[in-house]
C-alpha cells in the first residue's frame, strides 16, 4: 500500500490537470476540509470563506494524519504532497461530479423553499425499505455540502438522494451541474431568503433550474398538482408523477385528521391504503408525505413498506416535532421561518382542535426590503385566524398592535414564562433560528 501511494505520489507531481489529480482521492481514505476532524489517510482540501483561509493550515494537515493536500496559494505548497490548483473549491466540485460519473444509479434533486429536509428524509425512509441510499446528512445542502455528499458514493449504494439549497440566483443551477440528478422534486415556491432573491420571481426562477437539468438529463419530475405555480412551470417534453389532493394525479390523498399529528389515506390505481398514523404535525407535511409515497411507487417499494416507512418516521432538530411535557405539549418548529412556512404553520395550528393553545412565534430573517411587510401580513393572519399568542423579537416589535404581547428577545420571553407558568396548553413555536425560540423549551 504504502509503494501504491508513493508511486501515485510521483506520477501525480508531475500532471496539471484536475482530472489527473482525482486519483489522489482514490489513493486515500476519503475526503476532509476542516483540520480539526482529520481522519487518517484522507485528502484535505483548502477551503477559503469569509473568515477562514484553509490554505493556512496545509501542513497542519499532513502534521495531523492527511495523506495529500490540495491548495491553491502557492505559498502554502511546503511539502512534496501538498498540490496546487487554481481554485480548491472549484477543484472539489469538480471531483465530485467526476466521482458522481462513475456511478449509473437514480440520483433525486430536491429542493423548494420550504420542506425540503423533511421530505428528503421521508423520501429515504421509505426508499431505505428496498434500496442502500445515500442521503445529504441533516441541511449540508450547498455548494460543499453537496459535493462532499456525492464523494461519499460507493459502489453499494443503489440511490442518491441530493438536498439542494439556494441562497442567490444560479445556486441550483450549479448544485445541479455537479449532481446531475435524474428524478427531481420542487417541493414548493415560497418567500424565503429574499435578501439573495430580491423577491418571489427571483426565487421562482432559481428553483425551477432543477426542472431545467432534468429535462437536459432526460430525466422524472415528481410533481404536486395541487401547486398551480409549479404545474405550470413543468418544462416541454419532460416526464411527470404526480401527487395531489384536491386534483387527479397518479397518487391521490387523503388528509383524514390532524390530532395534532397527520392521519391520512392514499391510493393509487386500484389500491386504497388504511388511515395511516404519522409523527409529524402540520398540512404542510401531508404533502411531503405524499411526495415520499409518489417516490416509493416510482421506485417499486411495496405498499406496505410505505405505510410502515410512513407511520414509522419520526422527525428531529425542531422541524414539526410534538413533545409532551409533564404539564403541555409543544409543538417545535424552531429550526426556520419565512412567510410561506410560517403561514402554512398558523394555518395548520388553527385546525387543531383543542381548549388551551397559543402561539409563540419569532422574527423571519432574512426578508430584506420585505420585512416589515411580511411581518405585518402574518400579525394580520393571527387574527384572521383568531388564534392567541405572543411575538418575540425587534421586527414583530415595530409591527404589533394595541394590545398585543410581544417579547422583544427570546431572553426577555424567557423571563415572563419564568413568572407566568403554563399548563395544560398546546404550544406553537416557531421562528428563524436565530431567534432561539428552543429556549423557551424547558420552560413549558
Amino acid at each position: 500500500m504504502v509503494f501504491f501511494i508513493t508511486v501515485i505520489s510521483i506520477l501525480i507531481r508531475t500532471m496539471t490537470n484536475d482530472q489527473q489529480l482525482f486519483e489522489l482521492y482514490y489513493a486515500t481514505k476519503g475526503i476532509c476540509t476542516d483540520t480539526r476532524k482529520i481522519t487518517p489517510g484522507c485528502l484535505f482540501i483548502c477551503l477559503k470563506g469569509d473568515n477562514f483561509n484553509g490554505n493556512t493550515f496545509a501542513e497542519n494537515a499532513l502534521l495531523s494524519g492527511a495523506e495529500y493536500v490540495i491548495a491553491d496559494e502557492a505559498v502554502y505548497q511546503t511539502n512534496e504532497r501538498i498540490y496546487l490548483v487554481e481554485n480548491s473549491l472549484d477543484f472539489l466540485q469538480k471531483l465530485a461530479n467526476f466521482h458522481r460519473k462513475q456511478f449509473n444509479i437514480p440520483v433525486i434533486g430536491i429542493t423548494g423553499s420550504n420542506g425540503k429536509t423533511s421530505t428528503k428524509e421521508l423520501i429515504k425512509s421509505v426508499l431505505s425499505k428496498k434500496y442502500n441510499v445515500l442521503a445529504t446528512v441533516g441541511n449540508l445542502n450547498n455548494h460543499i455540502g453537496v459535493p462532499l455528499t456525492l464523494l461519499n458514493l460507493t459502489k453499494e449504494h443503489e440511490i442518491a438522494i441530493i438536498e439542494m439549497g439556494a441562497n442567490r440566483f444560479k445556486d441550483i443551477e450549479e448544485l445541479c451541474n455537479i449532481a446531475e440528478p435524474t428524478f427531481g422534486i420542487i417541493t414548493n415556491i415560497g418567500k424565503a431568503h429574499l435578501e439573495g432573491f430580491k423577491n418571489f420571481e427571483g426565487v421562482l426562477k432559481t428553483k425551477l433550474e432543477l426542472y431545467k437539468a432534468l429535462q437536459q438529463n432526460n430525466g422524472e419530475i415528481i410533481i404536486n398538482n395541487d401547486d398551480d405555480v409549479l404545474v405550470s412551470s413543468i418544462p416541454s417534453g419532460v416526464k411527470i408523477f404526480s401527487y395531489s389532493q384536491q386534483k387527479n394525479a397518479d397518487i391521490q390523498g387523503e388528509l383524514v385528521a390532524l390530532s395534532p399529528f397527520v392521519e391520512m389515506k392514499w391510493s393509487y390505481k386500484t389500491f386504497q391504503s388504511e388511515v395511516i398514523k404519522t409523527q409529524m404535525i402540520g398540512k404542510y407535511n401531508f404533502y411531503n408525505f405524499l411526495a415520499a409515497i409518489a417516490f416509493g411507487i416510482k421506485f417499486n417499494v411495496s405498499a406496505d413498506e410505505i405505510n410502515e416507512a410512513i407511520a414509522e418516521y419520526s422527525p428531529t432538530n425542531n422541524r414539526s416535532q410534538v413533545q409532551k411535557t409533564e404539564r403541555n405539549t409543544l409543538i417545535l418548529d424552531c429550526y426556520n421561518a419565512n412567510p410561506t412556512s410560517m403561514k402554512s404553520a398558523l394555518e395548520s395550528f388553527a385546525m387543531i382542535d383543542h381548549p388551551n393553545k397559543f402561539y409563540i412565534i419569532g422574527d423571519m430573517l432574512e426578508l430584506g426590503s420585505e420585512s416589515i411587510s411580511e411581518h405585518q401580513q402574518i400579525r394580520q393572519l393571527t387574527d384572521d385566524l383568531n388564534l392567541n399568542g405572543y411575538f418575540v423579537g425587534p421586527i414583530f416589535n415595530k409591527v404589533k398592535n394595541n394590545g398585543d404581547q410581544v417579547f422583544s428577545s427570546t431572553s426577555e420571553a424567557i423571563n415572563y414564562f419564568e413568572n407566568h407558568p403554563v399548563d395544560n396548553a398546546l404550544i406553537l413555536l416557531k421562528g428563524s433560528r436565530g431567534i432561539g425560540l428552543e429556549k423557551l423549551e424547558n420552560l413549558f
